[in-house]
């Protein structure tokens, strides 16, 4: 079998490792979901870096979780590759009138307005339906705001959104004070739900900025432990003082 480019030849290909494979062939809807979501990551990954070369790989990795889950279901009759195709493209036609029966959309506050209209009428229950609990929780406050937004539950400008972070922070170091751990807990959600707010009222995303710290500071922080073995000093070894050094000398190198 050769490589091909053709999506029918991938469904094929996956279906004979389903049969020929042992350890293809074990697996299940549940053993091989944390392995889509790691997918789903190092897609991102990719994306942030830019490395387009490496997206289209990782593309291809979800592409294969898609066809394989649809190639399980289908053993059991629950459902095929081309049923997968055929509601995605229906839910998507039925969820852009504006596209496809020329129905009113000034901008796109108004379409993500209509799309939310539309969930409800399919049976939703809430506008926040649909947002996975099991989504990290940076990602799942600001889908559960936009989501709020997009019918008219927002501030009406950042500045409002930043006095209430300083709200926050105010009830925050009460909580601190009161040495109450369950009310710190909780004062602490509000405060990163509410920073998370002023971010998306400015345009940015909590996840990928939280990404972006994380990869400065073990960045640094490498740069830390890579210098103190170059003078032959393991980090357990050395002090505050010099790390902190470091730490600076690896920031005026960036």
């Amino acid at each position: 079998m050769n490589p091909s480019d053709k999506f029918e030849d991938l469904v094929s290909l996956i279906s004979v490792l389903r049969k020929e494979c042992p350890w293809d062939r074990k697996q299940t809807h549940h053993s091989i979901k944390d392995n889509l979501i790691e997918e789903a990551y190092e897609a991102v990954e990719a994306i942030d870096e830019n490395d387009f070369d490496e997206l289209k790989k990782e593309l291809g990795d979800l592409l294969l979780h898609v066809i394989f889950q649809s190639k399980m279901a289908s053993e059991t009759g629950k459902f095929t590759i081309d049923d997968v195709v055929e509601s995605i493209s229906e839910k998507l036609i039925r969820r852009h009138p504006h596209v496809f029966e020329n129905a009113d959309a000034e901008d796109d506050v108004k379409v993500a307005a209509n799309w939310e209209a539309i969930k409800l009428k399919e049976g939703k229950k809430s506008i926040l339906d649909g947002v996975p609990k099991h989504l990290p929780g940076l990602i799942r406050a600001q889908r559960m705001q936009e989501k709020a937004a997009n019918v008219g539950f927002d501030w009406a400008k950042w500045e409002l959104a930043w006095e209430k972070l300083n709200e926050e922070i105010d009830e925050w170091r009460e909580a601190v004070s009161s040495q109450n751990v369950t009310e710190q807990k909780d004062e602490f959600g509000d405060l990163l739900f509410s920073l998370v707010n002023v971010g998306r009222l400015l345009g940015l995303h909590a996840e990928e900025s939280i990404r972006m710290a994380n990869k400065k500071f073990e960045s640094r922080f490498r740069y830390i432990e890579e210098s103190l073995e170059e003078n032959g000093k393991a980090i357990t070894e050395s002090n505050l003082e010099e790390m902190d050094e470091l730490w600076n000398r690896a920031k005026s190198e960036e």
